[in-house]
């Protein structure tokens, strides 16, 4: 007869502690474990050259810009040649230009930007809710016209669009474009689109804007007869008769301030 202690042996029955052992169930792996997400990964931002000839005026558009995620101001101008130099400098995706600035316009540094960096894409941010600055602010390559009254509320969009390769215009601009092409149909006034060479129109700006032909040649490093000669051509391509009438076409083209 079998000894019952042989079957009743507690050492002989299984540990329960070794199919309970912490140390033996699996654990979940660190993949599985959410990451926080690194710098790298990051919003790409929009890099911005700004361009005012008031600092108080770049202050508080950089302001603007600078307090979205994905927005960066990373060169800033007091004058449209300035604004060219700085590009050359910095790398940025988007120019937000003022119009009426010394030197060279936001109208020609804009038209200067597009030949010098195709890929650069640009905005007029200006107070003239003018139809004629709109035209000529299209026409030399912006693809946004921003109004600084209201800055604060359509500039973050415009820029964004701009990078979207949207046009942004402000309300109403739509309706005046389209009224602007039609009075000039109707009283045939489609001009050549570059009836001027820019060394011309840096002339007829200073000519329009007072400097005497002496002053003009210091200022763009050429002799008063070359001067004089871009002025006789300058009468002889508009057809038109003396300095009055220079400075009339340069406010209707946007090159100086009405």
């Amino acid at each position: 007869m079998s000894d019952p202690s042989s079957s009743s042996d507690p050492s002989s029955s299984s540990d329960p502690s070794s199919s309970s052992d912490p140390s033996s169930s699996s654990e979940p792996s660190s993949s599985s474990e959410p990451r926080e997400p690194s710098p790298a990964s990051a919003v790409s931002k929009i890099r911005i050259l700004l361009a005012d000839d008031h600092a108080l005026v770049r202050r508080g558009v950089r302001l603007i810009l600078d307090r979205e995620p994905d927005l960066e101001v990373v060169a800033e101008a007091g004058d449209g040649a300035e604004a060219i130099d700085m590009a050359r400098a910095h790398e940025a995706d988007l120019a937000v230009l003022d119009i009426a600035m010394p030197r060279l316009t936001g109208l020609q540094a804009a038209r200067e930007l597009a030949a010098l960096k195709p890929g650069l894409r640009i905005l007029m941010l200006t107070m003239h809710d003018n139809e004629q600055y709109l035209f000529q602010a299209l026409k030399s390559g912006a693809c946004g016209y921003v109004l600084k009254s209201v800055a604060d509320r359509d500039l973050v969009a415009a820029c964004r669009a701009a990078m979207r390769d949207e046009p942004f215009l402000y309300p109403g601009a739509v309706t005046a474009l389209i009224r602007n092409y039609l009075d000039r149909v109707r009283h045939g006034e489609e001009t050549s689109d570059h009836i001027l060479t820019p060394r011309e129109e840096e002339v007829l700006k200073l000519v329009a804007e007072g400097h005497s032909s002496k002053e003009i040649a210091e200022i763009l490093f050429i002799s008063i007869k070359t001067v004089q000669r871009h002025r006789a051509n300058l009468l002889q391509k508009l057809g038109l008769r003396d300095r009055l009438e220079l400075t009339r076409y340069a406010i209707r083209a946007g090159l100086i301030e009405p």
